[in-house]
């Protein structure tokens, strides 16, 4: 396999300068249907070609209309470098396989005389694993007539497809039980030693990465797999992804979170009782499921039980600060889930002629072992413990036990930034005033060069921006009514057609409730359908009005009058209880800083913008952006958020509303 960095063969690279690719007259004016010359696109392209050649990293922010897709893929397919492209959603990643590599290769190479090797990969729960497959065809473990269905077109789809993808399998469920039972997750997979080893959609994936020079991946991949290279301190055969000589990240604005989750720790009742599950099946497929190993296992799952419940209560996430107290008074139970854990592994090593799986259930016992451990007994200082309940399928409660790094950026200094070639971060949301400071110093990006490249949009002829100035602080009991009311008013000069988008369910739920019946409007509710569903409704709906999340905020894309009007009920600052921000905020302000306008305020203004973005999406849309948050005039940080914000036009008066919309 040739170094990540050598050229590929000179079919790939077309002797045609950026400017001449871009420009009116180029090739992509001639090639492409709805070709509009866009200088930040040329920006931003001869931006990541520097970059790609100097080996620098770049930060840019490209403004929504840009076209930083192409912005980034032509320069990458011209460097004759192998590069990973990292996005923020499978959406985007379908994008850029689909529809962008495949209108470039016809661009580039209009008479077919080469080809562009691009692999397109998402995590491993996304593939069936066929040895699982076979094993229920052997032995079936199927609950009800559903999962029956289910296995039945699974098995059929097998036989035929050539990924895997359960993607493919449009009629199976998001939350089908039985794929969890036999997707490719890392957890029980036996690698080369694996009787399916030839045949297996992972194997096949890999490979055809090691082949590729474009490598499409997402954010959870990306970094699932770099938590995977690190605890293997970089093994040659850890992970799934190929060395590379640039990694582009798409959607930038994402990567503290994901990057936090992937590098921090997390056990639960769910897990041991999986462990539990996969070594009674196995052994008892085999025949050699003991009277020792079943009351290890019986062992097993009771302290795991009565351990899980003995932990503080609490809803949702809530920070885990007694964990000496608690391990104190409950020593002995703490005590007996590890020994349970010991038990079970000594029982799995002295099996004779083991098969190659029960190798596999050692080494989960041992992780899960040393993982609680870590969640108990640690005193990391750069890691905040804390406690999730959740339901599951079939109204299961499920408890986590988490944890997660306080500050990523030294991790990701260290162990990505300082070991790349280049990376490029992209987003239309990374910079706050004007500058990148707050993304560089939350991700530890040293070193970079920057751009801030204008939208193509004309915001200020497109959008008005709408703040209420008599609406009572949202912090107040008094907002709620008040601001329905106004919401109210906003949907009868727009006739409907817009997002009205919250920081909480709970003022979504109260909102939805007090217009419900009130508006003529047809009314979609997030949690009543998929979301896929809710957004297909909504495009197909004259005049729906979609109350939503956090989901909604990012990644949706609805172009043209059916979305005339974003409304945002305030200020988007994350939950300041929230066990991660928390910590965060301590930590900044212990070390002499000030979290809020550090921290608090940077964040939610990319949130914002997120939000805001969902508006304008070409350069026909119209309409309306309201903010029922007066805090943005009052407040001193409110001038952080207006100065970031795109140039729409402005108004507190609801006469300039209606007029916008022709009405008065």
């Amino acid at each position: 396999m040739p170094p990540a960095s050598q050229p590929v063969p000179d079919t790939k690279k077309r002797d045609v300068s950026l400017y001449r690719f871009f420009a009116p007259g180029g090739l992509l004016s001639r090639t492409h249907p709805a070709y509009e010359f866009r200088r930040g696109q040329l920006q931003m392209a001869q931006a990541v070609e520097q970059a790609l050649e100097e080996k620098r990293h770049l930060i840019v922010e490209a403004g929504t209309g840009t076209g930083k897709t192409l912005a980034y893929l032509v320069p990458v397919i011209r460097s004759g470098k192998r590069v990973i492209i990292s996005t923020g959603t499978k959406n985007l990643q379908e994008q850029l396989f689909h529809k962008d590599i495949p209108f470039l290769e016809q661009a580039l190479f209009p008479n077919g005389e080469g080809k562009l090797n691009v692999c397109y990969m998402k995590g491993r729960n996304n593939y069936l694993c066929r040895k699982k497959l076979y094993d229920l065809t052997d032995q079936p473990v199927l609950s009800g007539l559903e999962e029956i269905e289910h296995y039945r077109a699974i098995a059929a789809w097998e036989k035929v497809t050539q990924t895997g993808d359960r993607a493919e399998l449009a009629s199976l469920p998001e939350a089908s039980a039985l794929w969890h039972k036999i997707d490719a997750r890392s957890d029980t997979c036996l690698g080369q030693k694996c009787s399916a080893w030839d045949r297996c959609f992972i194997t096949e994936m890999h490979r055809k990465a090691m082949e590729s020079d474009i490598i499409i991946v997402n954010h959870h991949l990306f970094f699932a797999d770099l938590s995977i290279k690190q605890q293997a301190e970089y093994a040659p055969d850890a992970g799934i992804l190929p060395e590379a000589g640039a990694v582009i990240f798409d959607e930038a604005h994402e990567l503290e979170d994901i990057a936090g989750s992937y590098f921090g720790v997390s056990v639960s009742n769910a897990r041991f009782e999986e462990l539990c599950r996969d070594v009674e099946i196995s052994l008892q497929r085999n025949h050699m499921l003991s009277a020792s190993l079943s009351g290890a296992l019986k062992s097993l799952r009771e302290r795991a039980l009565f351990f899980f419940a003995l932990l503080p209560q609490g809803d949702g996430r809530f920070a885990f600060e007694s964990r000496r107290e608690f391990t104190e008074e409950n020593g002995d139970e703490f005590l007996g889930l590890q020994q349970a854990l010991t038990r079970l592994g000594s029982e799995l090593e002295s099996l004779p002629s083991k098969p190659e799986e029960v190798f596999n259930f050692a080494r989960r016992t041992q992780e899960l072992q040393v993982q609680l451990g870590f969640l108990m007994e640690s005193e990391d200082r750069n890691t905040v413990f804390w406690i999730e309940r959740r339901r599951g399928g079939r109204d299961t409660l499920n408890v986590f036990l988490q944890a997660t790094p306080i500050d990523v950026a030294p991790i990701l200094k260290t162990c990505l930034f300082d070991k790349l070639e280049c990376a490029v971060l992209t987003s239309a949301t990374l910079a706050v005033g004007g500058s990148f400071e707050y993304m560089r110093r939350r991700l530890g990006l040293e070193h970079a060069r920057e751009a801030v490249l204008p939208s193509h949009f004309d915001y200020e002829n497109q959008a008005l921006f709408y703040v209420p100035p008599d609406i009572p602080d949202p912090r107040t009991p008094q907002f709620v009514a008040k601001a329905a009311d106004r919401i109210r008013r906003l949907l009868e000069i727009t006739r409907g057609r817009a997002f009205v988008l919250f920081t909480s369910y709970a003022q979504m739920n109260a909102v939805y409730h007090r217009l419900l019946g009130e508006l003529e409007f047809p009314m979609l509710l997030q949690g009543d359908a998929p979301k896929t569903a809710l957004l297909e409704e909504f495009r197909l709906t004259p005049h729906a009005v979609l109350f939503a999340t956090s989901s909604f905020w990012q990644g949706v894309d609805v172009q043209g009058e059916q979305l005339s009007c974003v409304i945002i009920d305030r200020l988007p600052f994350a939950v300041p209880s929230d066990p991660v921000v928390a910590a965060r905020v301590k930590s900044i302000d212990a070390d002499g800083g000030n979290a809020f306008f550090q921290y608090q305020v940077p964040a939610a203004v990319i949130t914002l913008k997120q939000g805001f973005g969902r508006l304008i999406r070409s350069l026909h849309d119209r309409g309306l952006l309201a903010l029922l948050d007066n805090r943005i005039l009052k407040k001193q940080y409110g001038r952080v958020f207006v100065e970031s914000l795109p140039p729409y036009r402005r108004t507190t008066d609801l006469k300039q509303v209606e007029e916008f919309f022709g009405i008065g």
